[in-house]
């Protein structure tokens, strides 16, 4: 269905498409921009994650061996 437009119509149209096509270009920056937040959010998070757990692993080592120099001390 190819419908014709008046010359003012078109015109009218070509200039509508030409500001919506820098508009839809922004929200896809805006998304892309969403997509690297929450990648280096998760990232973080697993990171911090990670971070913890050898701290608390290193603590619970650094505690046993301080317990056992004190039993082999006595």
């Amino acid at each position: 269905m190819t419908e014709k437009f008046s010359p003012s119509r078109q015109k009218a149209e070509a200039a509508f498409s030409n500001l919506q096509t820098p508009f839809f270009a922004k929200a896809e920056a805006a998304e892309e921009l969403a997509s690297i937040t929450q990648s280096r959010e998760a990232k973080t998070l697993r990171l911090r994650e990670a971070r913890l757990a050898k701290e608390l692993k290193d603590r619970v080592s650094a505690t046993s061996a301080l317990l056992a120099k004190r039993a082999a001390a006595k």
